[in-house]
């Protein structure tokens, strides 16, 4: 499967540009290179994985190709790196994401959530790694919602897969600052729970004013 991004090169550049001070200025690079990574934590699939891909298979899930409109919400660049355990990288892996729209509905005929779908969300991106690793996506800031089965509301999230030769990984990504981090369930049911939280990176320029920068790296047990 081939996948592409709808990201512009200016948009890219940009990206790439703030990751690099960040790892030059961030303490985790230190810690990398004196450490190895620790694994990081599985989580559930969850209920509202595609049941149907959608045609529109690309890293881009604020568009969708042949509507004009653009996903409500807050855009959200979120790029990182798949690991393994002794911290290098992860070429060729299948990164999968899905997740519920800015209203805490996800696109899935299960999901009987009575939030708005919004037609300009299809919820589900896809891209592989590159040589170095390194995934993006460009996104919106999910919306919280009720999950009947633990009688709670979840903290907004991002669902991840990802696939490497035999090895299937799957987990969740986290936005910092969240009040319902504290009470997410599957949150706080997981070891070093810390890891599974996005940091955030300063705003760039050409890219949304508004919008969050986040980056978030995946260590798996390797292929």
């Amino acid at each position: 499967m081939q996948t592409q991004t709808k990201l512009s090169r200016r948009q890219m550049l940009s990206m790439s540009l703030a990751l690099s001070g960040y790892a030059l200025a961030s303490p985790m690079s230190h810690l990398f290179a004196q450490e190895r990574p620790r694994r990081t934590p599985d989580q559930i699939v969850g209920p509202f994985y595609p049941v149907m891909r959608p045609l529109d298979e690309d890293a881009d899930l604020i568009t969708i190709r042949g509507r004009s409109g653009r996903a409500a919400g807050q855009v959200v660049h979120l790029s990182g790196r798949v690991l393994d355990l002794k911290g290098n990288p992860v070429p060729g892996a299948l990164v999968e994401i899905w997740q519920a729209n800015t209203h805490g509905r996800y696109t899935h005929p299960n999901d009987r959530n009575p939030a708005p779908l919004d037609s300009n969300f299809e919820g589900f991106g896809v891209q592989k790694t590159d040589a170095k690793g390194r995934f993006r996506f460009k996104t919106i800031k999910p919306g919280s919602y009720f999950a009947p089965s633990l009688g709670t509301l979840r903290t907004p999230h991002i669902h991840f897969q990802v696939t490497s030769g035999p090895v299937r990984f799957v987990t969740q990504m986290y936005f910092a600052g969240e009040k319902l981090n504290d009470t997410d369930h599957e949150l706080q049911s997981a070891a070093n729970k810390e890891l599974l939280i996005a940091k955030y990176l300063p705003p760039a320029r050409d890219l949304e004013p508004d919008s969050l920068i986040a980056n978030w790296d995946i260590v798996i047990i390797g292929s």
